[in-house]
């Protein structure tokens, strides 16, 4: 009965044993693929964040651009209003 009871618990330790490791290794499968994930997705973002940032340049350069366009469009309707309102005296002067 002994014998039989050792050969039972060998087995159930062996049992025992390949679920521990199959547990380990799904365990670390998991581990490996999350930290892949995880660092390919932060150099996805930084990707991203680079283009971002280019296109923020550029659409600051160009609102500034706009802005000066507009300055100028401004001072010369100005300049043209006053010119005006100056012959406009002249004549009903």
């Amino acid at each position: 009965m002994k014998t039989k009871n050792i050969k039972v618990t060998e087995k159930l330790n062996n049992v025992i044993d390949t679920a521990k490791n199959s547990a380990k290794k799904a365990n670390d499968y998991a581990l490996n693929t999350t930290e892949e994930v995880v660092l390919e997705t932060i150099t996805i973002a930084e990707n991203w964040q680079k283009v971002t940032d280019k296109a923020l340049k550029g659409g600051v350069k160009l609102m500034a651009n706009q802005q000066n366009l507009i300055f100028d469009t401004l001072e010369s309707v100005k300049a043209q209003i006053i010119d005006g309102k100056k012959k406009l005296s002249k004549v009903f002067a």
